[in-house]
C-alpha cells in the first residue's frame, strides 16, 4: 500500500460524510416519533446482518453509513422517543450531541491535568456550576464518572479505607467485619459495590422502608447499635433521593444524625431526583445534604446530557486520593496546585465528559432547565390524575416527581398472582403498540406498572397517548 494511503481519511472525505451524518441525526430526531419506541428485533437478528469476518479491504463511508439503517436501526430502542417512559429517561439534547462530537474529535485523555488542562479545568468549573444550580454547599467538590454505580463504589471504597485506617488497601480485608447500610428500596448498585470492594453481600444490611417507601431512620439507628454490639464495624450508609421504583426520598438529615456519632460515611444517591432541585420549589429534595460525605446526581438522566455523565461530589477529596492514588514514575509530573483526576477513582483514562454538560447548561440556562423539569413533573401528574379518575386503576406509591406507579385492579379482585398476570398482559400490549414504552416494578409483593417522564420531546399529547394505550389494552384481557 502506498505511503500516501497510510494516514487518516482526507479532510474533504470527512467533511462530506460528516455533513451527511449530521443531516442523518437531524432527520432521525425530527422523525423519531414515527419509529416504534421499543426495538422489535428478535435475538440474533442484528448479528445476522453483520459478516462473520472483518473486511480485508477498505469499505466506503457511504456503504458504512448506509448500514446504520440496514443493520443497526432495527435493533435500537429509541431512548430519545417522546413515548419512552419505561425508565428514567436518557434524553440526548442537540447541544449534548454536538458536545459528544467535539469530544470525539479532541479524543483527549484527562487522566492528568497536564494531559489536557482544559479537560480538568472545564470539569471543575462545570461541576461547580451544577453544584450552585442544585443549591449544594461550597464544601463539595466534583468529578464526572460514567455512572452512579461507579460513584457509589468509589465512595464505599473511600469509606472502607477511612474506617480501617488504610489497612484494607495494604492487606486486604484480613478478618475485618465491615457493615454498610441502605434502604430495602435502594438501587442494586449498592449491593454490587459491596461485592466489588470486599464487604460482600452479607456485609450489607437492608433497612426497612416506611409506608412511603423511605428509609426508616429509627430502624437504621437501631441496626447500627446492634451491629456495634455484635462486633461489626459500621462504615457506610447510602441514602436515596429518588428511589428507582417509586422515586421516594429518604430522610437524609435524620440519616446523617444517626451516622455522625459513629463516624459513618454518608453517601446520597440522588442520581435521578437530585436534578429536581434545580427548580427552586424542589430544593427540598436535597435537604439534609449540607453535611453528607458524598453525593451523586446524573446529568444523563434528567439534564438532557447524552450518556454517560454522572456527577460525583465529595466533601473530602483526600479520602478518595488515599483510597485510589497510585502514581508510577511514568505518570509523575511537577505540576503544583492542579487536580489530577486519576487519583480520585479507579479509572486512569478519562473522557472529556464535561464538554457536553457545559454546552447543555449554557444553551438552556438554569431557568430553561428548571422549566423543563417542572413541565415533566406536571405531565406525570396529568397521567396520575387519569389513574385516580378511573376506578379500575389505583396509584401504588406517592408521586413526588415525574414517575407514576400504578396498576389495573378490577373491582373486588385481591388475588395477587391474578393481578400480576393481568398487569403484565397490559404492559406487553402497551409496549407492542410502538407508541409508548412503560416498565414495571414490584412493591411489597405487588406487580406495578411504571411510567417515567423525563424526555425533552414528551408533551401532553404523548401522555394522553400513553393513557389511551393503557385503557385500550383492557379490551384484550380475559377480565375487564
Amino acid at each position: 500500500m502506498p505511503e500516501s494511503d497510510l494516514g487518516d481519511i482526507g479532510a474533504d472525505e470527512f467533511r462530506e460524510h460528516g455533513h451527511a451524518a449530521v443531516e442523518w441525526i437531524a432527520r432521525y430526531l425530527e422523525g423519531i416519533e414515527a419509529r416504534p419506541v421499543l426495538s422489535r428485533a428478535t435475538p440474533g437478528q442484528v448479528r445476522a446482518g453483520i459478516p462473520d469476518a472483518p473486511p480485508e479491504e477498505a469499505e466506503s463511508l457511504t456503504d458504512i453509513l448506509a448500514d446504520i439503517d440496514r443493520v443497526v436501526m432495527d435493533g435500537i430502542t429509541h431512548w430519545n422517543h417522546p413515548g419512552f417512559m419505561a425508565y428514567f429517561a436518557i434524553s440526548g439534547s442537540g447541544p449534548g450531541i454536538l458536545g459528544e462530537m467535539l469530544t470525539a474529535a479532541f479524543n483527549a485523555n484527562g487522566m492528568l491535568w497536564k494531559t489536557s488542562p482544559a479537560v480538568t479545568e472545564l470539569e471543575e468549573a462545570t461541576l461547580d456550576w451544577l453544584r450552585q444550580m442544585l443549591g449544594l454547599d461550597a464544601g463539595l467538590r466534583g468529578i464526572l464518572m460514567d455512572t452512579a454505580s461507579m460513584a457509589t463504589f468509589s465512595a464505599m471504597v473511600a469509606a472502607r479505607e477511612r474506617a480501617t485506617g488504610g489497612e484494607t488497601r495494604r492487606r486486604g480485608m484480613d478478618g475485618h467485619r465491615l457493615r454498610a447500610y441502605t434502604s430495602e428500596e435502594a438501587h442494586s448498585s449498592v449491593i454490587k459495590a459491596a461485592i466489588s470492594c470486599g464487604i460482600g453481600e452479607e456485609g450489607i444490611r437492608r433497612i426497612r422502608a416506611d409506608g412511603a417507601f423511605c428509609m426508616d431512620a429509627d430502624a437504621l439507628s437501631a441496626a447500627i447499635e446492634e451491629d456495634i454490639a455484635a462486633g461489626w464495624t459500621p462504615l457506610f450508609v447510602v441514602a436515596t433521593v429518588g428511589t428507582t421504583s417509586t422515586t421516594s426520598v429518604d430522610p437524609v438529615g435524620e440519616i446523617v444524625a444517626a451516622c455522625r456519632p459513629h463516624g459513618i460515611w454518608t453517601h446520597v444517591d440522588a442520581a435521578y431526583a437530585g436534578m429536581a432541585a434545580i427548580a427552586d420549589e424542589y430544593r427540598w429534595a436535597l435537604e439534609g445534604c449540607e453535611s453528607v460525605d458524598s453525593l451523586v446526581v446524573n446529568p444523563h438522566k434528567w439534564l438532557f446530557t447524552p450518556i454517560d455523565c454522572s456527577a460525583f461530589y465529595v466533601r473530602d477529596p483526600a479520602a478518595l486520593q488515599e483510597a485510589f492514588s497510585l502514581v508510577p514514575e511514568y505518570l509523575r509530573t511537577e505540576d503544583r496546585d492542579v487536580t489530577d483526576y486519576m487519583d480520585w477513582g479507579l479509572q486512569l483514562g478519562r473522557r472529556f465528559r464535561a464538554l457536553k454538560l457545559w454546552m447543555v447548561i449554557r444553551r438552556f440556562g438554569r431557568a430553561g432547565l428548571a422549566a423543563r423539569i417542572r413541565e415533566h413533573i406536571r405531565l406525570a401528574h396529568v397521567f396520575a390524575a387519569r389513574v385516580e379518575s378511573d376506578d379500575r386503576f389505583e396509584l401504588m406509591a406517592p408521586a413526588p416527581f415525574s414517575t407514576i406507579c400504578f396498576r389495573y385492579r378490577p373491582h373486588g379482585m385481591s388475588d395477587e398472582p391474578a393481578l400480576r398476570d393481568l398487569n403484565a398482559a397490559i404492559l406487553d400490549a402497551v409496549n407492542a403498540t410502538g407508541t409508548v414504552y412503560l416498565s414495571h416494578t414490584a412493591l411489597r409483593g405487588a406487580y406495578v406498572l411504571r411510567l417515567a417522564v423525563g424526555n425533552l420531546r414528551t408533551t401532553k399529547r404523548h401522555i394522553e397517548q400513553a393513557w389511551v394505550a393503557v385503557t385500550e389494552s383492557l379490551g384484550h384481557l380475559p377480565i375487564h
